[in-house]
């Protein structure tokens, strides 16, 4: 008690020293830049690294057209590269996060397809691979896969994104199809 005695008596004698210092310091961690976590230990391929921004997406999906506004931006100390699509309609029909992550060790794709028809369609994940301008992944959905390919014109900064469904016959048809362009 007597120490606290003695700060509150400090404190009575020389109020506006300690303020001061308080003033200095809360204005000093305030004024300091907090690190930018995406640009530190970014080992994500650039090809992924390239998709980081915000786009408008215009194409089909099952013949019928959509626009829809697209972020991307990584995630979860960079591991991952969050795609979040939502349709440009009030309200939206559709929502989707698309999780693409690079495994070094394997060099391969891993996807997790997330969107507003339920957590019943967001499993399994999908794999695939990585070249100079395409991320291509195949998501073995029980009732039939889907194969996901990105290509990137680097030269237009515009990306495609073909998606299409495996048939019985082991040919890939048409599901959807977009235009990618910065926003």
């Amino acid at each position: 008690m007597f120490a606290a005695e003695m700060g509150f008596l400090v404190l009575r004698k020389k109020p506006m020293r300690y303020i001061a210092t308080l003033v200095f310091l809360v204005s000093m961690i305030s004024c300091s830049k907090v690190p930018d976590m995406t640009t530190h230990n970014d080992s994500r391929p650039a090809l992924i690294r390239a998709l980081d921004g915000r786009w408008t997406m215009t194409g089909d999906v099952m013949g019928k057209p959509v626009t829809y506004d697209l972020s991307v931006r990584p995630v979860l100390n960079n591991t991952f590269t969050e795609l979040h699509m939502k349709d440009v309609q009030t309200p939206p029909q559709y929502e989707a996060r698309v999780f693409i992550g690079y495994d070094n060790e394997s060099k391969t794709i891993i996807a997790h397809w997330l969107d507003s028809f339920g957590a019943k369609y967001s499993v399994p994940h999908g794999e695939g691979s990585i070249t100079e301008d395409e991320i291509q992944f195949i998501v073995p959905y029980e009732q039939g896969s889907f194969r996901d390919t990105l290509k990137y014109d680097a030269d237009h900064n515009i990306w495609q994104l073909l998606i299409q469904m495996h048939q019985p016959d082991d040919s890939w048809k048409h599901f959807a199809e977009y235009v990618i362009k910065p926003f």
